[in-house]
């Protein structure tokens, strides 16, 4: 299945030096975004579940397949959630795929569920893509060249921020996995607006200046959940750590983040909801 108009017709995105990986993986994204939508389309979509107990669909496998042979003809190896387990070196260049980000949106039809890929190199993300299908949009971002989103035909510079105080901070959190420890965070950061949003849509619209903070404290996030979101939020200026401040960490080593995930729009509200996560986690 091919690239699908709505991302064919944006053409590359307004940057300079693109890297050679970045129109491989916006298409990449494109026919998986088709082919999911075609099972979202039909209704199609029924969970199983898997060893760990998290979900898969036919749309995840099905994204899966297509993400993994498109980006193949660039060489790099692929670390994918529905894929093999794949230890990669220390220096490797790989892409780290998440091919249905937001399984229970996609089953229950909010249609807040996105298709995920980030180049690493050296540990350190260096591209990331994010296509949210059923929006018919996609977000890029690439090491020191900034972020972007494309819709209705043209590409638009995204700048999260600026800095608010707590009160003024809109957050979001997770329709499905909000915890009553993130609940509490919440409560003692005291923000303004909380709304519950799906997938990694939470970092798009941080990016976008559409929201401030995101906050999970859960152990169950892995690097196919924030690899491209990590570019799409730190290329609009935000920050991206794990809950207790640390640095996130790709690649090697386990696929584990066991220590949460903050994204924000940077300065004081980020080190604010480190305090505050440390302060719970113990």
């Amino acid at each position: 299945m091919g690239t699908p108009p709505w991302v064919a017709g944006l053409g590359d995105p307004p940057i300079a030096h693109a890297m050679a990986e970045m129109r491989p993986a916006i298409d990449a994204l494109g026919a998986a975004s088709a082919a999911v939508m075609g099972i979202y389309g039909s209704g199609g979509g029924d969970a199983q579940k898997k060893a760990d107990g998290s979900p898969v669909t036919e749309a995840d496998l099905e994204s899966h397949r297509t993400v993994s042979r498109a980006l193949a003809a660039t060489g790099h190896a692929i670390l994918s959630e529905e894929g093999p387990p794949a230890a990669l070196g220390a220096g490797e260049t790989a892409w780290i795929v998440d091919p249905l980000d937001g399984t229970a949106d996609f089953v229950s039809r909010t249609g807040e569920f996105t298709i995920m890929a980030g180049l690493v190199r050296s540990g350190r993300p260096v591209l990331g893509v994010i296509a949210q299908p059923a929006a018919q949009a996609i977000f890029v971002a690439q090491d020191g060249a900034g972020s972007y989103r494309g819709h209705g035909g043209s590409w638009e510079r995204l700048r999260a921020g600026p800095e608010r105080g707590a009160p003024e901070c809109r957050a979001v959190c997770s329709r499905n996995h909000l915890s009553d420890v993130d609940r509490a965070v919440l409560a003692r950061l005291g923000v303004a607006e909380t709304v519950q949003v799906g997938s990694s849509i939470k970092a798009c619209r941080i990016a976008a200046n559409e929201a401030d903070i995101y906050v999970t404290t859960t152990d169950r996030m892995k690097q196919w959940d924030t690899c491209a979101s990590w570019c799409v939020v730190t290329e609009a200026g935000g920050r991206m750590t794990d809950a207790l401040g640390g640095e996130l960490e790709y690649g090697a080593g386990s696929v584990a983040h066991r220590h949460g995930i903050i994204a924000s729009c940077g300065g004081r509200i980020h080190d604010l909801a480190v305090g505050e996560c440390r302060a719970a986690l113990g």
